[in-house]
Parts: C-alpha cells; structure tokens; sequence
C-alpha cells in the first residue's frame, strides 16, 4: 500500500502517530533507498525527518529532491549545524518530531514495509516506553539466517542482564514522545564520542524505570560497513560497550557478552563479506540488473 492511499489511516483509527528520525552525515550513497524504505509503509509514518549534520556531499539535495517527488510522505529536512556529532543530532531530531513515537534509525537502514505497523502494535501496551528490534544485514550472504542470528544473540542479551536493561539498538528503534521528555536532559553528551549512544540512552532510560521492550516483528535493514573499519578502529568502536557501562557504574560481568561476540566475528564476517562483494559483481546481468548471491 502506497503512503498517499492510506494517509490519514493512523490518525483516523485512534492510532499512535509515529515520527521517524534519520541522523545524517555525508550520506549521499544511502540517504534515497533509506527514505524511500521509511515512505513505502503498510500504515505510513506522521513525518519523515532527516536532520543533516554539516554535510558536504549531496546528502541535502538529494533529499530536497525527494521531498519534491513525495509531497504527500511528510518528509523534513532539518540541518543541525550547531554541533558537529550524532548525539546533538539525533536529540534535534528527537526534539523537533510531533508524533506520539519517536523512531530513531540510521541514514543506512532499509525498514521493512511493515516496521511502523510493528511499531504501533510494540507500544500497544502503554507500560512499554521504549522498543528496538532485530536487523537483517543487507549487504552480507545469507541474511535470512543472518536475522535470525541477529535475534537469538539480542535475546541472548536479554537473558544474560537477567531482564534488568533492554539495549536500544541505534539502527532500530523507537521510544515514546513522554519518554524521551523525562530523560532528554540527562543524556550524556559523549564530546569525545567515545560510548554507544544508544546504549547511554537504554540506561537513562532503565535509571527512570521506563521499560523497553524488544520486539523481534520490528525488523530494519543495515549495512554492515562497520567491517570496512581497520582492527584498530573496530576494537575502538566494539569497546564503547565498556566505556558506556563505566560511565553508568554498571558492573555486570554479563553485558561484556557483545564485545566477546564482536570482536570473535570481525575477521571471519569481514572475510564473508569480500566473498559475497566479490560474487555480486561478478554475477551476470539479465536485463541489465544484477542476480543477487
């Protein structure tokens, strides 16, 4: 179902409303597959909004030009130029959304057609303040099995905290409008960016008892490009979990499973994903488009 047939369903059905924001720096390469994902819905989202960040690419015109092609998506273009980083971004963005739920994802995800659907029916339970799901990475070899392992080592998470904190994923997730209010004057700025945003958010969030919700219907795409990082970066990047949980004072042996996880998959994922770019390119075309591997 196109956004324009059914733009007034969730509004008119007594429905959430849901906005969704996209953090966007130099994004030119994925910012159009990534709005065009976030427009075609089953229920279509309020607005669409993509906060640019001091880009010097064509990430702004691009979508400028979009908004032209779907003036009925609500598709917003808001720059935040006060502060170069994705903390001051995304909390703009978040600031600036009107929907009743603030979905918060990456320039590089691909939503699936029914993530706002899944997302009203998430928050259907008015305890729930919060709720993030599984990803699917798109340019890895099977990803069917990819989201399933996606899932399992998420609930894995779950269980290892023993229920206590639900993360949020950054690429994935939406939280309530009243939520992010009570909690958006004490997130961590991070000036020298070194957690994971989105982790510093679950745990103010989990400091408020505001409960998050993980909820494996509420499936996103992403890039896996974080593999094209040097080891040196990658180790950086896997340990903002221990930054993150030092600058909340959590302690729990247990939540230090992700970095075990990260850092044994780096090498043999990175391999995969050369083979797999290797095999796309090389594949023969039918009518002028690729057979995917």
């Amino acid at each position: 179902m196109m956004a324009a047939e059914s733009a007034l369903s969730p509004y008119t059905s007594g429905r959430p409303s849901v906005s969704i924001v996209i953090p966007a720096y130099n994004e030119e390469g994925v910012i159009r597959q990534c709005v065009t994902a976030a427009i075609y819905q089953s229920v279509p989202a309020l607005e669409i909004i993509v906060v640019d960040n001091r880009s010097q690419d064509g990430t702004a015109g691009i979508v400028r030009q979009m908004q032209e092609e779907y003036p009925e998506a609500g598709i917003r273009l808001l720059s935040q130029d006060a502060e170069q980083g994705l903390i001051p971004t995304r909390n703009f963005g978040l600031d600036s959304a009107q929907g009743d739920l603030l979905g918060r994802i990456d320039a590089d995800s691909l939503l699936e057609p029914d993530w706002v659907e899944e997302v009203i029916k998430a928050f259907a339970d008015p305890s729930v303040q919060a709720a993030t799901g599984p990803v699917v990475y798109y340019d890895m070899p099977m990803r069917r099995f990819g989201l399933k392992a996606d899932d399992k080592v998420r609930q894995l998470m779950l269980k290892l905290a023993r229920q206590q904190y639900h993360f949020l994923f950054g690429s994935n997730m939406a939280l309530r409008r009243s939520a992010w209010e009570e909690i958006r004057g004490e997130v961590c700025r991070d000036e020298k960016d070194e957690m994971h945003e989105d982790i510093d958010l679950s745990l103010h969030l989990a400091e408020h008892g505001l409960r998050v919700e993980y909820w494996p219907n509420m499936v996103s795409g992403m890039s896996d490009r974080r593999l094209e990082d040097s080891p040196r970066d990658y180790r950086y990047y896997v340990t903002r979990f221990d930054r993150t949980y030092k600058a909340h004072n959590v302690k729990k042996i247990a939540l230090k499973a992700p970095m075990v996880v990260f850092f044994s998959i780096y090498f043999p994922a990175k391999l995969l994903r050369a083979v797999h770019a290797a095999n796309s390119s090389s594949a023969p075309k039918r009518g002028g488009i690729r057979t995917e591997v």
